[in-house]
């Protein structure tokens, strides 16, 4: 597969990036807030789809992170690429990614693993999505600068592979090999070991699981080089929802023996929620730069042009608070119906200054 030289920015991706975040930053309020209003099995439905699965399984809520990671990895061979051709070195752009990825743990850190306290120990080393993206972008990074696509693919398998015969295999003390319970499985053994008091306390692994992060974000990066592939747009649509279904599939069939589980990011779970994300992308960049129907997608654009900056700040301040200078008096008239208007509320505020910076071109990167 060819590729092509750096086009214009992918519309369908920043807006892809938005959707992601519509529901981190306010979208979940609103939706979860409906069945307050309606009390019907729809609306008990979509609050449960907005919650994660207890352990093994997959809803809704469970596409929200790897969708992120995954985007990081579609936008990196972009990137790359137009970085080759304003002539950065390989060595500069291994310098940047080193800061990126010390600048992603960090925020990390400071959004969930309660660096902000300044109590050592409150402090989680590792425990939130930007630390994920962090290790999964450096390892794509380094298959960028060093392997051609046919290793980026076998580096994604290998490492969903790799994954599978470590928790399979190697026995954890006092539970044996193969186990995937909560506190027995082998990621959960390294990160107590390794992590020790500045582990988050939650049944979310992270050491070890950086293998499947990585593979999600390679997965992304394989999606990245067929959008910039000379390939006709409608041939690039076809071999994303292909690949998304034979994803699913694939990731469904391997569930049957290795359960799909978000908290240890188990390979069929990267399978199955990686084929979603590329029959998310597949749809996204269908209407949006085939078919040129942009007009709808520009809430999500608005917010995918600074999903970083808005992750941060929303994860470290609830904005419903300002929604309540507005719409907090109307709590005594609406009744159930007040947590819908100020999840509604709560995002706008958000959107609007971030519109503020759209319109005036500030967006802010690492």
């Amino acid at each position: 597969m060819t590729e092509q030289g750096p086009e214009r920015r992918l519309e369908s991706l920043d807006a892809l990036r938005g959707f992601d975040m519509f529901w981190i930053i306010g979208g979940s309020w609103i939706f979860y807030a409906l069945h307050d209003i309606f009390q019907s099995p729809v609306t008990e439905w979509i609050r449960v789809q907005i919650t994660h699965v207890e352990w093994e399984g997959f809803r809704f809520w469970d596409i929200i992170m790897p969708l992120f990671l995954f985007i990081v990895g579609t936008a990196l061979p972009f990137s790359f690429a137009k970085r080759s051709a304003l002539g950065d070195s390989r060595g500069r752009v291994l310098g940047h990614v080193m800061k990126r990825f010390v600048i992603l743990f960090i925020l990390g850190m400071m959004v969930q693993g309660q660096l902000l306290q300044y109590d050592l120990s409150q402090l989680h080393l590792f425990s939130n999505t930007l630390q994920s993206i962090a290790a999964g972008y450096l390892v794509a990074s380094l298959a960028l600068l060093y392997l051609d696509i046919r290793g980026q693919a076998a580096l994604t398998g290998g490492l969903l592979l790799v994954f599978w015969a470590l928790m399979a295999w190697v026995p954890v003390p006092g539970h044996g090999a193969s186990s995937l319970t909560h506190q027995g499985n082998l990621a959960m053994y390294i990160d107590r070991l390794i992590l020790g008091p500045f582990r988050d306390g939650t049944n979310y692994t992270w050491i070890l699981s950086s293998l499947g992060f990585a593979a999600t974000v390679l997965m992304g990066v394989l999606a990245g080089h067929l959008l910039r592939s000379a390939l006709k747009p409608y041939s690039k649509v076809l071999c994303l929802a292909v690949s998304g279904v034979g994803c699913v599939l694939a990731g469904w069939l391997w569930s049957l023996a290795f359960p799909i589980i978000k908290h240890l990011w188990t390979s069929s779970f990267v399978l199955f929620s990686g084929g979603l994300c590329l029959l998310l992308l597949a749809a996204f960049f269908l209407v949006i730069d085939v078919w040129e129907k942009r007009r709808w997608a520009f809430v999500f654009k608005v917010i995918g042009m600074n999903a970083i900056a808005v992750y941060v700040a929303t994860r470290l301040f609830d904005f419903r608070i300002l929604s309540d200078i507005f719409v907090g008096g109307l709590e005594r008239y609406l009744g159930s119906g007040f947590d819908f208007v100020r999840g509604l509320a709560g995002f706008a505020v958000v959107w609007l200054i971030l519109y503020f910076m759209y319109q005036r071109r500030i967006f802010i990167k690492i």
